[in-house]
């Protein structure tokens, strides 16, 4: 059927000064809207067709916003989340009861006029100057599209969002001239599906397939007739007739409706009798938006995921360009989340550490050789109540996280990793005292010195008084000996040990660089999970680093349309050879099998991993490794101030807790349920020949790392000394000789530093 114009057939220009040159007669209104007298906007009626042209000829139509679904690694849902509640249908997909009854209530004639109603212009005009005020309104369905196709485009900006919709002459013109644009390219049946999937229904649901499923939990197509009714009425004032604050007001608006709907036939008048008795019938879903509705306890999963998006340049160049992307929808991602190893993550967390005890625990997987991020969780749930948080404590500062915890002794195998690398033998041999100073001077990058103070020299000890050397790699790996370690990067300098540390990934979770001291090789400087998990993955995929992933395709809808975007992809490096790694490995397994990590062992399948325990005990870890799975586990205050002397971990009273005690067990029953049915692998080891003779006795194996309290002061005495600024003079930068208060550097409420981490 040809579409009919008003104004008797007069060209769009013509038609449009001619609605003007009416409004601009009756003084006062445009479009039936109360509007200020012309003159004093500046708008006189010889200027209007004029005005009128000068408008760009194509009006910008951004991609409706919809919801984005996060799926895991099989195609599971794990949240979904937007910016606006829409999922766009098209037209045969919504019931003909709704297409009739938004037309009845909001522009009868619709199919009869053109992008203007002039005839409802008069009238509106002829009721207003009746009433003297405006109690009629004359924009056309396409007039109404239009506007809301502005506030779409303006997004969550209050102040475009107000100048979208600001009663203005100006205004006015731009919506008229974009309105007859769109009846001449889309057609009544396109226009009012657009509208249909554009228009706000209150109750956060744009669009009717929101809106079906939040009042009625049904599609859109299948909405009978007094329910296409009450969303019909919804949208002329979404707060005013909202059926679920206000039932009265919103009944009162849906038989208004029906009325309407049986005044043009649509309807006959017994079926709108009979649709006027029938209650309201609601049946309300609640809202489900955001990471907190993330199912498997993956809703910090969900929040990493979120972060990577609005920060890699491959999803836009500015982080502006980012988030439109996303708060415009219409995504589907897929992630590496695996659902076995997110279930038996989140299983074992709720075994060992409750979400109201003192401290909490956090815990990475990553799969060694690919950097995918299998899961993530921790003992305080993803929300705003109490024992809740949203803070993602597996992660650096800049994608969501706390400013890190101190490593203690998982940091010692990298200070191992880098002396191999350097040419140290494997049974290499250190006097390993109970009690040393550290060694000095010690060199560092940039051909600079560390140097302790001979006034006030920073001491160490190891966490037994029996535990004295000498001690060779092996068995000081096993038993976590702090001054073989300190021994040893004194041995070989700072600098292999960053220069290591940086290949595998090993970062400050606070984004500072990591400081040119002896007393990093005890983990005195603060990491997430997450990077700790993947630098052990290092050593299952024999020395390959693999930077971190964790989305695996995004599909992106526009309209009809569906496209593929382009994705983050891990880049992997060699951080260490082979052999190094093979080494690494097998020391390492020694600390499962009869080192300080015995109670995190995983039976017949071949494991490896390191404890480590942090100065005063502020936080405690386990992070190992199999072949083909990685993972690491942090238990700790994340506010940093109780320390974990005499406390109730999960139900067990604790005297003291140790890496292998607490983080240990959650480690292992985590690694065993996500690798339920993973192939067992084992890994290329190397012999080690003993470096001392092994029958001097053991002493006790059962010790977790060296902590023995708050002695460790070598992150804050002595400075670097020399380098080559200017000519090379003795230049020399002091740290600090005093103790760091308590919770001094702490992040949002989530700080790891203390007086110096121990291993």
């Amino acid at each position: 059927m040809p579409k009919k114009r008003s104004g008797g057939g007069l060209s769009p220009t013509q038609q449009a000064a001619k609605f003007l040159g009416v409004s601009v007669l009756a003084g006062a209104v445009l479009a039936g809207i109360a509007l200020p007298a012309v003159g004093a906007l500046g708008l006189a009626a010889k200027g209007s067709v004029e005005s009128f042209d000068e408008l760009p000829a194509n009006m910008k139509t951004p991609p409706l916003s919809q919801r984005t679904t996060i799926l895991d690694a099989d195609g599971g849902q794990i949240a979904t989340v937007y910016s606006r509640d829409r999922t766009v249908v098209p037209l045969k997909d919504i019931s003909p009861y709704m297409q009739k009854a938004i037309v009845a209530i909001e522009d009868s004639r619709f199919y009869q006029h053109g992008a203007v109603d002039l005839k409802g212009v008069l009238r509106a005009l002829n009721k207003n100057a009746q009433t003297g005020g405006v109690s009629e309104g004359a924009s056309t369905l396409t007039q109404q599209y239009v506007k809301n196709v502005f506030v779409e485009e303006a997004g969550n900006d209050p102040t475009k969002v107000a100048q979208a919709t600001q009663q203005t002459i100006g205004r006015k013109i731009r919506e008229l001239k974009y309105a007859i644009q769109v009846e001449e390219e889309l057609g009544k049946k396109k226009i009012l599906e657009n509208y249909l999937n554009i228009t706000f229904f209150g109750q956060q649901a744009y669009g009717v397939e929101a809106a079906a499923q939040r009042y009625f939990s049904k599609s859109a197509k299948d909405l009978s007739l007094e329910q296409a009714a009450l969303l019909a009425g919804i949208v002329q004032s979404p707060s005013r007739y909202d059926p679920v604050n206000d039932e009265t007001e919103a009944t009162k608006r849906r038989n208004t409706v029906l009325q309407r709907m049986a005044a043009v036939g649509d309807i006959s008048r017994a079926q709108a009798a009979e649709a006027m008795k029938a209650p309201l019938g609601l049946k309300v879903s609640k809202p489900k938006n955001g990471c907190i509705t993330a199912v498997k306890g993956a809703g910090f999963f969900c929040d990493y995921v979120r972060e990577v998006f609005l920060t890699d340049p491959v999803f836009g160049k500015t982080k502006e360009q980012r988030a439109k992307i996303w708060n415009q929808g219409g995504l589907t991602v897929r992630t590496t989340m695996d659902p076995k190893a997110q279930k038996a993550a989140q299983r074992s967390i709720k075994e060992h550490v409750y979400k109201s005890d003192e401290v909490a625990t956090a815990v990475s997987l990553v799969q060694p050789g690919t950097g995918k991020v299998l899961a993530m969780g921790q003992s305080r749930p993803y929300g705003f109540k109490k024992n809740e948080t949203q803070i993602n404590l597996s992660v650096d500062q800049s994608m969501g996280g706390g400013m890190g915890y101190q490593p203690g002794s998982t940091f010692k195998p990298i200070v191992a990793a880098a002396a191999l690398e350097d040419g140290m033998p494997a049974n290499k041999v250190y006097s390993s005292p109970y009690q040393m100073a550290y060694p000095s001077p010690v060199s560092a990058c940039d051909g600079k010195r560390w140097v302790n103070d001979p006034a006030n020299p920073a001491k160490l000890e190891n966490e037994n008084s029996s535990e004295v050397g000498p001690y060779d790699m092996r068995e000081a790996t096993a038993k976590s000996v702090n001054t073989y370690y300190v021994q040893m990067i004194s041995d070989i300098g700072i600098c292999p040990v960053t220069t290591m540390a940086k290949k595998m990934g090993v970062v400050r979770a606070d984004g500072d660089k990591m400081p040119q001291v002896p007393s990093i090789a005890l983990g005195t400087q603060e990491m997430s999970p997450l990077t700790m998990a993947n630098a052990y993955a290092t050593f299952a995929s024999r020395g390959m680093y693999c930077t971190p992933v964790a989305i695996e395709s995004v599909s992106r809808r526009v309209g009809d349309k569906t496209t593929s975007l382009e994705v983050p992809k891990s880049t992997c490096s060699r951080a260490m050879s082979e052999k190094t790694a093979d080494t690494i490995n097998t020391l390492l397994r020694g600390v499962v099998e009869d080192g300080t990590g015995k109670k995190a062992g995983l039976g017949s399948r071949p494991s490896a991993g390191k404890t480590g325990t942090t100065d005063e005990r502020y936080a405690a870890w386990f992070v190992g490794y199999t072949p083909n799975l990685a993972g690491a586990v942090w238990v700790g205050d994340p506010a940093h101030k109780r320390k974990m002397v005499g406390i109730t971990i999960g139900g067990v009273p604790h005297d003291k807790v140790f890496g292998g005690e607490v983080p240990g067990p959650i480690w292992g029953d985590m690694m065993t349920g996500a690798l339920e049915g993973k192939p067992v692998e084992n890994f290329n080891t190397v012999h080690i020949p003993d470096g001392i003779d092994r029958d001097r006795g053991d002493g006790d194996e059962g010790r977790d790392d060296g902590d023995n309290g708050d002695n460790d002061n070598g992150g804050f005495i002595g400075g670097l000394v020399g380098g080559n600024n200017g000519g090379g003079g003795d230049e020399t930068f002091p740290t600090p000789s005093f103790s760091i208060p308590e919770g001094f550097f702490r992040g949002q409420g989530n700080g790891g530093n203390g007086n110096g981490g121990r291993g």
